[in-house]
């Protein structure tokens, strides 16, 4: 039932609203006003209409996976853990080998090595990228996949929709010209009804592509420098501040960029990377932790 905490939050309800009417409303006049008009009695009108569905189908299959998949949650512990003496279990941990593992004060509970505290899903999340409205839901060490497919998907469905709406309409200027446009001569109300759709749908599709382009690109190189935007950010405000013997600076071992994106994608092949499917981490060099560390409490 804690998962559903990050599901209470209004903003991502609308954005969650804002997405499925964008992608309803895209694949609308694609195939009402761009596609029947324009190849219509032809077998590209079919191969155009279902290579598009196609990619909406895996946009929304991801777009669900990130939503209702478990980002990552750091789970709580079932009975009360005593903080009264953080520095002599922080000596503890360092003993036995548990360094990195930190206390939230908030959750209660121990996490784990690059876990952070989301505030909108009130719960720790392992690995946190960030807390994305567009999915109502944490970006995280478990949905992270999802959300790059989401974005992948998102961005091919702005590409092929501009570049259908772009020769659909030069498809009407040619059939204007060529005297087909006074059969149309009735019709104008509908005409200039298509053109406020096709006006629509490139803003729509400019604004989400280079949108999610700038996100997609920022999640690669999050990935292979094996660093989050959190991570990033405190680093950087270790670097501003001056030198002192407290102050550690964020470290660990970089590996190669390829075993960083199967932590993320999966041990599969490439081809399996571009679908919305369960995979584990790599055996050698993944992740996992149990609730609370090896540790007395």
């Amino acid at each position: 039932m804690a998962s559903f905490r990050c599901r209470r939050d209004p903003c991502g309800f609308i954005c969650l609203i804002l997405t499925y009417f964008s992608v309803f409303y895209a694949d609308y006049v694609v195939i009402q006003y761009v596609l029947i008009p324009a190849y219509s009695g032809s077998v590209w009108c079919t191969l155009h209409g279902s290579i598009f569905n196609i990619i909406l189908l895996l946009l929304l299959a991801c777009h669900s996976k990130a939503v209702f998949s478990d980002p990552g949650m750091v789970p709580l512990p079932e009975t009360a853990i005593d903080f009264s003496d953080l520095r002599s279990q922080s000596n503890r941990m360092n003993d036995r080998g548990c360094e990195g593992w930190t206390v939230c004060s908030r959750c209660e509970t121990y996490r784990p090595p690059r876990a952070h505290h989301c505030r909108v899903c009130q719960r720790c999340i392992r690995r946190m990228d960030h807390h994305c409205p567009w999915i109502n839901n944490c970006v995280g060490e478990l949905n992270q996949k999802y959300f790059i497919q989401f974005l992948f998907y998102t961005g091919m469905a702005s590409l092929y929709s501009m570049a259908l709406v772009v020769s659909a309409w030069v498809w009407r200027i040619r059939s204007e010209r060529e005297g087909d446009g006074e059969k149309e001569g009735d019709e104008s109300p509908s005409k200039h009804l298509i053109v406020a759709h096709y006006i629509i749908l490139l803003v729509e599709s400019i604004l989400f592509g280079v949108f999610v382009l700038v996100i997609f690109y920022d999640q690669l190189v999050s990935i292979i420098t094996d660093e989050t935007p959190i991570e990033q950010m405190k680093n950087r405000l270790m670097k501003d501040r001056p030198s002192s013997g407290q102050l550690t600076h964020t470290t660990h071992t970089r590996k190669p960029k390829i075993a960083l994106l199967r932590e993320v994608f999966g041990r599969g092949s490439v081809l399996c990377w571009l679908f919305p499917l369960h995979s584990s981490p790599p055996s050698a060099g993944g992740i996992s932790y149990s609730a609370v560390p090896d540790y007395d409490v």
